[in-house]
């Protein structure tokens, strides 16, 4: 079976490992991604702290344990998940609900797929997301807490989390309800960001499709209710003509904007090898996530600078990477969003995000090869 992607995805991963990949203050048997390259000071020190984006960072090494398992990459799950807590201030929760969903999905996929259970952890997470849910004040789960912001980014991920832990589809089929009665853009079948305070926000971003591709994708798969396949049906093809020009994932640039295309390519990728049903719709919607993911693969890749003889990705896929300068000005953190790097590619969301395609292309042309065989 050809190796081409699953090469491409450890030349990632060693990209990471090599740039960013450091002990959390020299406390032992602990790891943490430093968030900017090449780093200042600050960085080094983890003074400045990310949750979503390490969360990202551990689900990562998840798809690669899959993809090449080893007893270091274990070893090294269980740094960056020691690291997390402590940074974290010895606490898994903080006051924003997508962070804690992304962590969710991260620890419990560590304990199902690569050996690392967190129990108390998932319990205390999943606790957060189910307490939260707020259809009285017109949610879905809030963004954050003491907050009126129900949005995608938040419900999406928590639902496919809860869809996988401990029996909690209801719930999960509650969010996927909510978001398709609520943001759906009726004109393009995209997912719009939001309301608040019953008002629609009506932003559209690569990872609020991903994450609801997702969502729908799992709970069709453990339901068997048609509707969540149609939901993915109808959505595919909507990415695919608004969100993916030439077949390749819009970019959003660095800063929490950089995992967007990533996550979406994960949960494409999902639908393309799990989404069930063999009606020509449902070939069509995952012969075109796969697409998708690979168009947005290959682009990404030709499009890598070479440095020191491992690739960095452009924060735009279709566009050549700029290998950043020590001294740049260095992404920031207002309203608790995280603003890019002055050359977006310096950011670790950017560079993690490509890594996440890479594994996702891994995962489809590996699973087109077996469907072949």
């Amino acid at each position: 079976m050809d190796q081409q992607w699953a090469n491409r995805a450890a030349s990632a991963e060693a990209a990471i490992a090599k740039r960013h990949l450091r002990r959390l203050w020299q406390l032992p048997a602990t790891q943490l991604g430093v968030v900017g390259w090449p780093p200042t000071r600050k960085d080094l020190a983890f003074g400045t702290w990310h949750y979503w984006w390490q969360a990202h960072l551990l689900d990562t090494l998840v798809d690669a344990q899959v993809r090449d398992p080893r007893p270091e990459r274990v070893e090294s799950i269980k740094r960056q998940i020691r690291g997390h807590l402590a940074r974290n201030n010895g606490r898994w929760t903080n006051n924003y609900y997508d962070d804690m969903a992304w962590l969710a999905l991260a620890l419990e996929r560590a304990g199902r797929l690569a050996g690392v259970p967190s129990p108390k952890a998932l319990s205390t997470l999943a606790a957060q997301l189910t307490d939260s849910w707020m259809p009285e004040d017109g949610g879905g789960i809030p963004w954050r807490k003491q907050d009126q912001f129900f949005n995608a980014p938040a419900n999406g991920p928590a639902g496919i989390f809860l869809a996988r832990y401990d029996g909690r589809v209801r719930r999960a089929e509650q969010m996927a309800d909510w978001i398709d009665e609520t943001l759906i853009d009726r004109e393009t079948h995209l997912v719009f960001d939001g309301i608040k305070a019953g008002s629609l926000v009506r932003a559209q971003y690569t990872y609020c499709q991903g994450v609801v591709v997702g969502l729908e994708t799992e709970l069709a798969v453990r339901t068997g209710d048609d509707r969540h396949a149609a939901r993915v049906r109808r959505l595919v093809p909507a990415i695919a003509e608004h969100m993916a020009s030439a077949g390749v994932l819009r970019g959003a640039g660095g800063g929490d904007g950089g995992l967007f295309a990533g996550i979406t390519a994960r949960y494409l990728a999902l639908a393309a090898t799990a989404l069930p049903g063999d009606s020509d719709a449902d070939v069509a919607a995952r012969d075109t996530a796969r697409g998708i993911v690979l168009a947005s693969a290959r682009a990404a890749w030709d499009n890598r600078q070479n440095v020191d003889g491992l690739p960095l990705f452009s924060a735009f896929w279709d566009r050549t990477a700029e290998v950043p300068r020590t001294g740049g000005e260095t992404g920031r953190s207002i309203e608790g969003a995280v603003i890019e790097s002055a050359a977006p590619e310096r950011d670790l969301s950017v560079q993690v995000s490509a890594w996440m395609l890479m594994e996702a292309a891994n995962v489809v042309a590996q699973h087109q090869g077996a469907q072949a065989n």
